[in-house]
């Protein structure tokens, strides 16, 4: 959990800077933070609201005051920090793997051979199954990725599980799934041709 907050309040810098964390040279990086940024901000902005609210109510408790408005002045920044690391770590693809992500708690690298197919799929239900990963944004994943082999994920709390399903949502799934379609056709390499006798 503490790592996880370490990657939340650093995505402020990056947010602030314009960078991405983990998009190498080469490699294609592909968003999917925009369908809840709307979202992200109307908490915020409730959040901000309680804490002026709690401040006011409050003023003649000094020390309950004070507990409460550092713990909601926390809540407001970490909204903020979910949203930046959203924003800052998008889903990668590079001649080697896909790398899934969502915020700074999913971040599931899958080697393209392992693979099996890519489909375009609007999906706006999901219910979790054994070996299977949902990364929706606003309930809606746009691309299903298949595997042939499984690939194993750390839950936030450290827990393994394997997975040979993965769900998620990017603003272009459509280039997302052509870059994948090209990066394994590239790893896909023909046949050496015979020796002809002389």
């Amino acid at each position: 959990m503490a790592g996880h907050e370490m990657r939340v309040f650093a995505s402020f810098g990056m947010w602030a800077a314009r960078r991405r964390h983990g998009v190498p040279a080469g490699a294609s990086a592909f968003p999917y933070a925009r369908g809840q940024a709307l979202m992200m901000y109307a908490f915020a902005f409730v959040c901000a609201v309680e804490t002026f609210g709690m401040w006011a109510l409050l003023r003649d408790y000094p020390v309950l005051h004070r507990v409460t408005l550092v713990l909601d002045v926390y809540t407001v920044v970490m909204v903020l920090g979910l949203h930046a690391a959203s924003v800052t770590r998008p889903h990668v693809v590079t001649r080697e793997a896909l790398r899934v992500r969502r915020g700074a708690h999913v971040d599931l690298r899958i080697p393209v051979e392992r693979i099996a197919e890519v489909r375009r799929e609007n999906r706006f239900t999901h219910t979790p199954r054994e070996g299977e990963l949902n990364l929706d944004v606003g309930a809606q994943t746009t691309l299903t990725i298949e595997l042939a082999e499984p690939v194993r994920h750390m839950t936030l709390l450290g827990r393994p599980k394997e997975i040979s399903v993965v769900r998620l949502h990017a603003e272009e799934p459509d280039r997302l799934a052509r870059a994948l379609d090209k990066v394994r056709r590239g790893r896909t390499r023909p046949s050496p041709a015979l020796d002809r006798p002389v």
